[in-house]
């Protein structure tokens, strides 16, 4: 018997290569792949490779901060920006600087896994955190729906695809819903004011302008400009239906309040007429808040079409 079993663990050795260790080579084929890192393409075109596992995120816009949240990936978030501020756990994360020059150090000490970056960032920080070794995936939403194939792209890069695809459903069902309710309303002409000195409005190729046509309306100014200056008195040749503001804080909000009192403004039909929105500032973010405030609008634009409900 010890010879038989000499010779079969002999017979087992001497198996070509294909047959003695094709289970054992298979599983560490199958080990390999699933470690190996994926090599996607950004918002830009660019490919980066991304860890098969990712733990550890940071973000340096606040439109990410908030996709990271409403991914459910909060507790995989080790830093954002000083101007991330939703969801409120945001503000207790490690802050990096600003997005527009934030702290390489800074980023490097987090030891992340993966960083995401968006169009508000600038191309040589992307780079430099390339240089360091740091994958950094940037998003570039210019339309609503973009935001929605973003929100997907960012959900499976960070291996949250199953709640990106159930989320992402969720937003969709919202805007076809407003879209049927707003189809025979008539379009309101919106001035969306980004800032007042100097004043600012939207180009028509933004995601805002884009936003407005979800909720009802369009930019009174049509313009190839992302972000163009006006005027006051093309303000006042506009007249424009509604002046909107995404207003950045208490002070912003206060001036909404003196418009009727302020040169030209009050000489604005939609201003003697009470037509101003103070909207949300989710609407400067390529985010799922954007949703809300698209909604928002439509509803301070359109109120007839929603009736007195107060939900979705």
């Amino acid at each position: 018997m010890r010879l038989v079993a000499i010779f079969a663990a002999v017979a087992i050795a001497a198996l070509p290569l294909s047959a003695a260790s094709r289970p054992l080579r298979a599983a560490q084929d199958a080990d390999a792949r699933a470690s190996a890192p994926r090599v996607v393409v950004d918002g830009y075109g660019r490919k980066v490779a991304i860890p098969a596992q990712v733990n550890r995120i940071v973000t340096l816009a606040p439109n990410l901060t908030e996709t990271v949240y409403a991914l459910g990936l909060g507790d995989k978030l080790v830093g954002d920006t000083n101007d991330c501020d939703k969801p409120a756990a945001a503000r207790e994360k490690p802050h990096v600087g600003d997005y527009v020059n934030p702290n390489l150090e800074a980023i490097v000490a987090l030891r992340p896994d993966l960083v995401l970056a968006t169009s508000a960032n600038r191309v040589d920080t992307v780079d430099a955190l390339g240089r360091l070794g740091i994958p950094v995936y940037a998003t570039n939403p210019r339309s609503v729906l973009e935001m929605l194939d973003s929100l997907q792209r960012v959900a499976d890069v960070t291996g949250a695809r199953e709640q990106g695809a159930n989320l992402v459903a969720r937003l969709r069902a919202r805007l076809d819903a407003l879209h049927a309710r707003l189809a025979d309303r008539p379009v309101q002409r919106v001035l969306f004011v980004i800032w007042d000195e100097p004043l600012m409005t939207i180009g028509r190729h933004t995601f805002i302008a884009d936003a407005l046509r979800w909720a009802g309306a369009e930019s009174a100014l049509s313009s190839d400009q992302s972000w163009p200056q006006i005027s006051m008195e093309e303000v006042l040749r506009l007249q424009p239906d509604y002046i909107v503001f995404a207003a950045h804080n208490e002070g912003a909000r206060r001036d909404l309040q003196e418009l009727r009192a302020r040169p030209v403004w009050r000489d604005l039909d939609a201003v003697q007429m009470g037509h101003v929105v103070d909207l949300s500032e989710e609407a400067l973010r390529p985010s799922p808040g954007l949703v809300d405030a698209i909604e928002q609008l439509a509803r301070e634009m359109h109120p007839d079409a929603f009736g007195n409900q107060t939900g979705n």
